[in-house]
């Protein structure tokens, strides 16, 4: 820790920040830039935010010796995560305190000490900012700062632009259904806790004002979708007596419509992706069954070699669609130890010829074992190689390297094509996620691999991440503890 906070350094970085919002950009940027600017300025080794849920955390913006944590996930049971959210909103934490898993990987890279601080709306908890050191020192104007970082987050995220990166934001779901009474001009007159709770407003800032939502006729119903990307179903009906009063209520049916939404698109992504191989097999099946005494060897030869992979195609995006469907895992067996380096060099084995002529290992010879289930490594390592060859020019090198950093041992799939955006790294994670979509999508795919990647890791204890490459690409790593 520094004899004195920089706050020169501090007051310009934030400004670069204050600019990047002016420009328009919000969410992951410029969360990211707010943190690397904190860093120095608060002689930190490394900084990390988690944003938390109702299911628990997750590492969404990490720098320097705090970057390996990006994207590690941690669970609303877990003993650190509990601490984190309990106690003062800021304070200094020795790692050594720490009973959870969280505590060794911290260790593991030098790291004894934290300053953190949560951020908070209204009494609800959407992150925590920390500031990491090496060693043990007596907290000073550091946990100001880190406070008053940790409000500037929060108010990033009740602008809700770009933030949250997982989740339907702050506003946790109704308890009850809100409920509003309105005069003929739609004006409130009457205003319950649950209509708070799931507009986000407050008696005072909703009575004697125009209803904040849509009114639907009486008797009818309508579903509105919010600016935060939650829906209400909203139902109106005539209160009797004189005055003309509409009595109007509304529910949080966020998760009802992303379930019929997840249905529909399953329906639609299947129909589309497994037509293409369908027709091919079709297609050359036709070919051979109509014209086989017109074919020479050759070509008989090579429609049952496009039949055969196109088959193997369809064969694999069938397992992917199930798996997905099935929610299921890599098996009810125990982690286990296992050698990471033969497992990945056994895994590219099977992947298709043509991109494993691109592949180049660079795998250390002593590398530690890692603890997990070794048969999923073929589906992880299958997914990230293929997608980075989607991604890339045809014959472009990539790289598979690994490495050991304190008790996690890990590998990374590097590709030198169009990269990835700093605000998509965590939405090519979601579920039939595509970085385009309907005509202009250059890149074949259900939005399926990342998806399967990041679940069969995290039932392993690991976690995934992406990040751009620096001279171009991205960069996909996988953590696993040590064996």
């Amino acid at each position: 820790m520094p004899e004195r906070i920089d706050f020169p350094a501090l007051i310009a970085g934030h400004a670069v920040v204050i600019e990047m919002i002016n420009s328009g950009d919000a969410g992951l940027p410029v969360l990211t830039q707010l943190l690397r600017a904190a860093q120095p300025a608060l002689g930190a080794r490394g900084m990390a935010f988690v944003e938390f849920g109702p299911t628990g955390g997750r590492v969404i913006a990490a720098t320097g010796a705090a970057d390996w944590a990006l994207g590690r996930p941690l669970a609303a049971d877990d003993p650190d995560t509990v601490c984190l959210l309990s106690g003062p909103r800021v304070r200094q934490v020795r790692v050594a305190d720490l009973n959870g898993k969280l505590a060794g990987e911290l260790a593991g890279s030098g790291l004894r000490r934290m300053v953190v601080s949560r951020a908070e709306i209204g009494g609800h908890t959407v992150g925590s900012l920390h500031a990491l050191y090496p060693g043990d020192g007596e907290p000073g104007d550091e946990q100001a700062v880190v406070s008053y970082l940790a409000s500037c987050i929060a108010h990033m995220y009740g602008d809700a632009s770009g933030l949250p990166v997982h989740g339907d934001g702050p506003v946790v779901a109704a308890l009850a259904d809100g409920l509003a009474v309105v005069d003929r001009e739609a004006t409130v007159r009457l205003w319950n806790p649950a209509a708070a709770q799931v507009t986000g407003q407050t008696a005072e800032q909703a009575l004697n004002r125009p209803l904040p939502l849509p009114l639907p006729p009486s008797g009818q119903v309508r579903d509105h979708r919010l600016p935060d990307g939650r829906w209400l179903r909203i139902t109106s009906g005539e209160l009797p007596g004189p005055g003309a009063l509409r009595v109007v209520t509304f529910r949080d049916i966020t998760d009802q419509q992303r379930r019929d939404h997840d249905r529909e698109l399953f329906v639609a992504v299947t129909s589309h992706e497994l037509r293409t191989p369908v027709t091919v097999i079709k297609g050359y099946a036709d070919t051979l069954t109509d014209h086989w005494d017109s074919l020479n060897d050759a070509d008989r030869r090579q429609a049952a070699r496009v039949i055969g992979q196109r088959a193997n195609e369809l064969a694999r995006l069938v397992d992917r669609l199930l798996s997905s469907a099935a929610e299921t895992g890599p098996g009810d067996d125990p982690p286990s130890p296992f050698d990471l380096g033969e497992a990945l060099r056994a895994a590219v084995v099977d992947l298709p010829v043509e991109l494993r002529r691109r592949l180049v290992l660079r795998l250390p010879a002593d590398l530690p074992k890692a603890l997990g289930h070794r048969p999923s490594l073929t589906t992880v390592l299958t997914e990230l190689a293929t997608n980075a060859g989607k991604y890339s020019p045809p014959g472009s090198p990539i790289e598979i390297t690994a490495g050991v950093d304190g008790q996690l041992v890990g590998f990374r799939v590097s590709d030198r094509g169009i990269g990835i955006r700093p605000e998509h790294v965590e939405r090519a994670f979601d579920r039939f996620w595509q970085g385009e979509s309907g005509d202009r999508r250059g890149y074949p795919g259900a939005g399926l691999g990342l998806y399967l990647v990041r679940r069969i890791v995290e039932q392993q204890n690991g976690w995934v991440s992406l990040r751009p490459r620096t001279d171009g690409g991205t960069v996909a790593e996988v953590r696993l503890p040590r064996g």
